[in-house]
């Protein structure tokens, strides 16, 4: 499923007061064998993937709801969901027709049909919905409910990026057809086709689901899966350890520990994200590109990598994952050099010419907000040490932290800041669009208010071409000019690290029945893509 969220990725980190904390420990779930108790450092925002920008949000999604189609699991292509085939005619207005799968029943029972997905794209292109995923749909020039089991897609000229797009979650047409859908309390209450059906939400503390009887690939193994809301990494790390959760992100300095723990596997692969520092380019401040340069040749991002994230990510000098086909080897990261950045700050007319450490311009001095949000341990350590780096540079930094739904609301979306740590989570396709395309700034995450026109140019260009190298050549130059703006500073793209308790492993039967039971694997969609395989067996496994 394509999703560009804002980071919220990998691990998400919520603080709150302890008192709330103690809550948590003290109302655990009543045991059942066959649940997932997962570890959510943060709440969940919406539940309709049509609203939905986080992760938190997009994880319970993902097992709520279904798209037509989905990534495999190498991340090589797709394979189908809700549809069971597809075809594509190309062209100048290229076709994509999609075959549903025929008995698929929403979890109040009502029969899904192309209906729902036409209501679901023609909710997203509704001016008054409050979205930021139109930017993926603007190039379609109709759609067509064909029968009920047919939708038809024709475009207005090639996309490369759209078959990807049909992995957004469909919504129900029956229940929301008459609503708000900005307002309305299935926000809160969902109901979807997938392997997962909503039960509960009580806000900061649990998310709970259980299994789908009625699911289309069969009933998942699972009775249950609950999130629970821990915004405190030791606490999180204290429940893993005394098995009042199964799931859990682990931090880079907790790897060591975790892995010496006998009844928990730790999982690790590259993740399809980076973390950066975004600067308002509406701020005078940030508006030349010298002053952003040297900030970046000011931070020592080596050192980032080396202590906070223990060796656990790779410094990255652009806006994607640095082992991924279309990130360009031949740009490389800005060095760490103090002197380099002083000479650039001059240059832009930055010195300290009343003696008092903290550059200035025209008589006023050089001072930002720097803001992040709350509970985030890595962020706020990489704080830390900017606001430390800068200062000796003579730039005057305050660090401030909020909580995440503050954050969001009254200040990246708002813009309503002078510089942020963010990231972001990404789509194995290149197409980043609504991230940086000038057109994003108002109605998707182009929220830094970033310009540049032959980037623009070439962002559109991406999504017309589905040669490859011809691709490669696009974004590579993609990189290569924003690494010269350096809107943002790119600090690093992490590994992403996971415990499980080693309780669970994959149920699977023959065409006879016979039931075998095999480890869990990470998969390059990640380590969850066969959760409606996951089981736990009431007696001893013996393990491969």
């Amino acid at each position: 499923m394509r999703i560009k969220t804002l980071l919220l990725f990998f691990p998400l980190l919520f603080l709150i007061l302890l008192g709330i904390n103690i809550i948590f420990v003290s109302s655990r779930p009543t045991p059942i064998v066959n649940q997932l108790i997962i570890s959510s450092i943060g709440d969940a925002s919406y539940l309709n993937p049509v609203l939905a920008q986080d992760s938190a949000s997009s994880d319970i999604n993902s097992l709520v709801f279904n798209g037509l189609i989905k990534y495999n699991r190498d991340l090589q292509g797709f394979v189908g969901d809700l549809a069971e085939s597809w075809e594509i005619r190309p062209g100048p207005e290229p076709e994509i027709t999609f075959y549903l799968r025929r008995g698929v029943l929403w979890h109040d029972g009502k029969p899904f049909s192309a209906e729902d997905v036409k209501f679901t794209f023609d909710k997203i292109m509704d001016e008054k919905t409050q979205t930021v995923r139109r930017s993926d749909y603007e190039l379609v020039k109709k759609v067509e409910v064909v029968d009920p089991y047919t939708f038809r897609v024709i475009y207005r000229q090639p996309f490369s990026p759209g078959l990807g797009t049909w992995g957004i979650g469909i919504l129900p047409k029956h229940l929301l057809e008459k609503e708000d859908i900005n307002t309305s309390s299935f926000n809160r209450n969902p109901v979807g086709t997938g392997p997962f059906r909503f039960v509960e939400w009580v806000s900061d503390e649990k998310i709970v689901l259980e299994a789908n009887p009625r699911y289309f690939e069969g009933r998942p193994h699972l009775d249950r899966i609950i999130y629970r809301i821990i915004p405190e990494t030791s606490l999180s790390e204290m429940e893993l350890l005394t098995k009042g959760v199964d799931h859990y992100g682990v931090l880079p300095h907790q790897y060591r520990r975790m892995s010496e723990i006998p009844f928990l596997k730790i999982y690790s692969q590259p993740s399809l994200a980076y973390t950066y520092i975004g600067y308002n380019l509406r701020n005078p401040l940030f508006q030349d590109k010298r002053v952003r340069r040297a900030l970046t040749h000011a931070i020592h991002r080596e050192e980032i990598v080396q202590y906070v994230l223990y060796g656990f990510g790779r410094m990255i000098s652009g806006p994607f994952p640095s082992h991924l086909w279309y990130y360009n080897p031949n740009v490389k990261p800005l060095p760490y050099d103090p002197e380099k950045a002083k000479k650039l700050l001059a240059e832009a007319g930055w010195r300290d010419t009343d003696g008092d450490g903290v550059l200035d311009k025209e008589g006023k001095p050089f001072r930002f907000k720097l803001i992040t949000n709350s509970g985030n341990d890595i962020r706020r350590d990489v704080g830390v040490l900017v606001q430390r780096q800068l200062r000796e540079l003579g730039i005057d930094v305050i660090f401030e932290t909020y909580e995440w739904s503050v954050f969001l609301k009254n200040f990246i979306n708002a813009k309503h800041f002078d510089a942020c740590i963010l990231g972001w989570s990404l789509s194995p396709d290149p197409d980043d669009y609504m991230i940086w395309h000038s057109s994003q700034i108002e109605k998707g995450f182009n929220f830094i208010s970033y310009v540049n026109p032959e980037a623009d140019r070439l962002w559109e260009e991406g999504r017309k071409e589905y040669d490859l190298e011809r691709r490669r050549k696009i974004y590579w130059r993609i990189h290569e000019l924003i690494a010269e703006d350096q809107p943002y500073t790119f600090l690093f793209s992490p590994i992403g690290i996971s415990a499980l308790q080693k309780k669970f492993v994959l149920l699977e039967r023959d065409s006879s029945g016979r039931e075998t039971y095999r480890p869990i694997q990470m998969e390059k969609a990640g380590l969850m893509y066969d959760l409606i395989k996951w089981y736990v067996p009431r007696g001893p496994v013996m393990e491969k």
